[in-house]
């Protein structure tokens, strides 16, 4: 049986994933005592695609603020 993925069922999906990633990045750099500027929030927020919050999310253990994650 042949499975299909439609463009409007993975950009949906896509879009769900990134929402995560970019909620979870905050939500640990929060969890860490991390302050995090509104244009800090708003560029992680805004970020479309997984593998760079992923990236983020990875570098949000080890930053000291949270502009060092787009260094």
């Amino acid at each position: 049986m042949a499975t299909e993925t439609y463009l409007y069922q993975s950009e949906y999906a896509g879009s769900l994933m990134a929402k995560g990633e970019a909620e979870s990045v905050l939500k640990l750099l929060s969890m860490r005592g991390i302050p995090v500027s509104d244009d800090a929030r708003e560029r992680v927020l805004s970020c479309g695609d997984v593998a760079t919050l992923d990236a983020w999310l990875r570098w949000a253990i080890v930053v000291e603020s949270a502009e060092e994650l787009f260094a």
